[in-house]
């Protein structure tokens, strides 16, 4: 026990002051600071709810890019797991609906972001030259003819989506897949993998 006692008569307590400092044989050292987005990963859209949506922003999530986002979406596991809930031909038919009017609904946001942005753009364009800002209003045109481009391509992929060919089958076939093999899950585990 004697030498228990040694080690901590040699020690002297440590006192906690009101501002966060340690004393120990009168010396004052100031505990670290950490800040908590160093552990704390936070969603940005949530850590400024009151911001401003900017114009930037708008062309980022009403693009050519926005559409092709969502045409380039991995639908297999969804289809999957969706089989595995509800394994009835029925409910794929409802869901496969279900994609083809979202993506008619994001077909027709971008092609209206588009054509806004058309019309912004023959505004800018009939003030320019008004004012005889040339080069201004060469740059203008040339940004209204990449925009008509886009929007061509919004078109075609629009047609396409109606008619249930083209880029716009990628995500059903996708879905059908994952749900197909779903299918063949349920039927592997419940029937094909038992002993007779």
């Amino acid at each position: 026990m004697g030498i228990l006692n040694f080690f901590s008569s040699s020690k002297q307590p440590e006192q906690t002051t009101a501002d966060n400092y340690t004393q120990t044989d009168n010396v004052e050292y100031p505990s670290p600071k950490i800040d908590e987005d160093i552990f704390i990963e936070r969603d940005k859209s949530l850590s400024h709810p009151g911001k401003q949506e900017t114009a930037e922003t708008t062309i980022q999530t009403n693009n050519l890019d926005y559409l092709y986002s969502f045409l380039d979406r991995d639908m297999e596991s969804k289809g999957y797991d969706d089989a595995l809930m509800n394994p009835d031909s029925y409910h794929l038919e409802q869901n496969l609906d279900a994609i083809r009017k979202e993506l008619m609904r994001t077909v027709k946001r971008v092609k209206t972001f588009y054509e806004d942005f058309i019309r912004e753009i023959d505004f800018h364009i009939e003030s320019r030259t008004r004012s005889g800002m040339i080069d201004t209003v060469e740059e203008l045109k040339m940004k209204k003819n990449t925009a008509e481009s886009h929007i061509d391509k919004v078109l075609e992929i629009e047609a396409d989506a109606l008619n249930k060919t083209g880029d716009s089958e990628g995500i059903i076939i996708s879905y059908t897949r994952g749900f197909r093999n779903g299918l063949a899950a349920i039927s592997h585990h419940t029937i094909i993998s038992k002993k007779l």
